[in-house]
């Protein structure tokens, strides 16, 4: 019984839950920017270039044969299009996060900038100071 609680202590700590709710929006935000390139950023790329679908680009090292059905043979190919969606994915990515990044310095340093107000029994002792050292 002893494990079970400590395990319900550690799943519920603060960084847990935070990370978990981290890894759900990162799935959801990666499903966001597939679709953004693989249906937005990629055709217009692919009907400048003369209507290549990148997602297909490959190089075929070895041919399919499937003239003999008990041994088919699969094609082996680089699939250096996948790839190319791929990197222009994690461009995409890496520039969401870097301009979220930015704004969160942006507000950090503005809270910074901003000097903290004394405690109003700190500002009275002050006076209270100052009146007794312009004394006679």
């Amino acid at each position: 019984m002893s494990m079970l609680k400590e395990f319900k202590e550690f799943a519920m700590r603060g960084n847990v839950l935070d990370l978990a709710v981290g890894v759900v929006i990162g799935g959801a935000f990666g499903k966001i920017v597939t679709s953004l390139v693989d249906q937005v950023i990629m055709p217009p790329i692919g009907w400048l270039t003369g209507g290549i679908d990148f997602s297909q680009l490959k190089w075929v090292l070895k041919p399919a044969d499937n003239s003999d059905p008990a041994h088919k043979v699969a094609e082996v190919s680089i699939q250096y299009g996948a790839f190319i969606n791929t990197v222009i994915q994690f461009v995409i990515i890496a520039f969401a996060i870097f301009l979220m990044v930015k704004a969160i310095n942006r507000l950090v340093r503005k809270q910074e900038a901003a000097p903290a107000a004394p405690p109003a029994d700190v500002v009275l002792l002050t006076e209270i100071r100052d009146l007794l050292k312009n004394r006679p």
